[in-house]
């Protein structure tokens, strides 16, 4: 029985939200189809978030991010950018709270650029999106 609980275990830690403290702060997470990183630079000040996947993101000229949950809400850019090899996918402003919010208060996160959806589960994403704002501010004071 103490086996089965331990394999049931082992994905779980894999796939947690992490939250590191430092210049930039970071909030990671990964999940079998992207890697997703939130980084906040209180000199510049910017914040950035980046979905990292195998297979190269589709050109496309909005990228969309929604939520599903309790405070549903959708966001959509034009500002974003594909890395050299069109694997990594990131956005970066100067205001993040509508995502940060996405992130905290809902169960589901979809990203959403041309044809291809994600979809990341934001089971346990609350207490690290909260550390991550909490960074922010003692970072900014």
């Amino acid at each position: 029985m103490r086996f089965i609980v331990l394999i049931l275990m082992i994905p779980n830690s894999a796939y947690a939200w992490e939250f590191t403290a430092g210049l930039p702060c970071r909030l990671t997470h990964q999940t079998s189809e992207v890697s997703l990183e939130l980084t906040y630079d209180p000199t510049q000040p910017l914040y950035s978030i980046s979905l990292t996947k195998t297979q190269a993101w589709p050109q496309a000229g909005i990228f969309e991010m929604r939520f599903d949950g309790p405070a549903s809400l959708a966001i959509s850019t034009e500002r974003h950018a594909l890395g050299a090899s069109g694997t990594r996918l990131t956005v970066t402003d100067t205001g993040f709270g509508n995502v940060l919010d996405g992130l905290q208060f809902n169960h589901t996160a979809r990203v959403i650029l041309g044809n291809v959806t994600v979809e990341i589960p934001l089971i346990g994403a609350a207490d690290p999106v909260d550390a991550f704002r909490r960074c922010e501010v003692s970072a900014g004071a």
